[in-house]
């Protein structure tokens, strides 16, 4: 039996992000009815930045994502976050493909947050804050504006050329380079920056506003100031993640936060296990530190499309 085998490029022509934000809601909701398993993420640490092995199950599907994290990256040429996703036939464990993992994660994790914003933030919501405007800023603007009639997205970053890279690689979306304190003052906001002390205050964020919290996602990370957690609506992809990695992580290491305070999982919300937005004025706050059932998700939708076309290069692996 061979193993297909799907480059980067590959990997672009399958996508597409409509798709990405359905198959993502239905892994979460397979995980909150008991169809998935996923054990908690493995870090693995170096010197200049860290590994992570993410298995998970689904329906018809097993497999794993080998992800790093490597923040001094662009001084080689590189991406922070590089993948390697292997997709296996739980039936045999047969690898059944090896593909770049790499725009997956970025597809997923912008899917993930705007199906937590479709819940949690108001349903009028317009604007779209983006504070760090990097690579993972793609995605969630393509994401959101899946979802949402986006009338303006107020973009921040230290690195103005980063900013403007952005509007120029998304023309015809209503990017605007602005503050900080204009980016939070959307309806919905995407922090995706990698801070290890808050640069998002309390005072700048008005009642009825959805933060996606994204940067932090590693022991040490944290980008809100905790009076924000304890003034908002906490949900979170994973508990225990979350508490050891998330955004939650570090105020709940100091006391500051916690694991009782979290109000919901976003599976549970998914199923209406737990509300999500319950008036326009409560703060809401999506923990996103990416689940693996949202890689394999993706990997399956990749893999079918795939096997449909069937023109792709395969090896016999084992």
């Amino acid at each position: 039996m061979p193993t297909l085998l799907l480059d980067k490029n590959a990997i672009q022509s399958l996508l597409k992000m409509s798709d990405v934000i359905n198959v993502v809601e239905e892994a979460f909701r397979a995980w909150a009815e008991g169809r998935a398993n996923m054990p908690p993420k493995a870090y693995l640490l170096v010197e200049h930045g860290d590994f992570r092995a993410m298995p998970a199950t689904l329906p018809g599907c097993a497999g794993v994502k080998w992800v790093n994290s490597h923040p001094l990256n662009a001084s080689h040429s590189l991406p922070t976050v590089m993948a390697v996703l292997i997709y296996n036939d739980p039936e045999t464990g047969y690898p059944l493909a090896i593909m770049d993992g790499t725009l997956i994660t970025a597809y997923r994790t912008g899917a993930t947050t705007a199906v937590a914003s479709k819940y949690l933030a108001r349903q009028d919501s317009r604007t779209l804050g983006i504070v760090g405007t990097g690579c993972q800023a793609y995605t969630q603007i393509l994401a959101h504006a899946e979802l949402f009639e986006l009338t303006s997205i107020n973009a921040f970053d230290v690195s103005t050329a980063a900013t403007d890279k952005l509007i120029r690689s998304l023309p015809g979306y209503p990017i605007r380079k602005c503050s900080l304190e204009d980016a939070l003052s959307s309806d919905i906001v995407c922090t995706l920056t990698p801070c290890r002390s808050p640069i998002v205050k309390r005072e700048w964020i008005v009642a009825g506003t959805h933060i996606n919290a994204i940067g932090a996602d590693a022991a040490g990370k944290e980008e809100l100031e905790p009076s924000i957690l304890k003034d908002a609506l906490v949900v979170v992809d994973d508990v225990r993640q979350a508490s050891l990695g998330g955004e939650i992580n570090v105020p709940v290491t100091k006391g500051l936060f916690t694991v009782n305070e979290i109000y919901a999982t976003l599976a549970e919300v998914l199923v209406g296990k737990k509300k999500g937005r319950i008036d326009d004025n409560v703060i809401t706050i999506f923990d996103s530190t990416g689940v693996a059932i949202e890689d394999l998700a993706v990997a399956k939708l990749i893999f079918d499309k795939a096997q449909e076309i069937g023109s792709y290069p395969v090896i016999d692996l084992v």
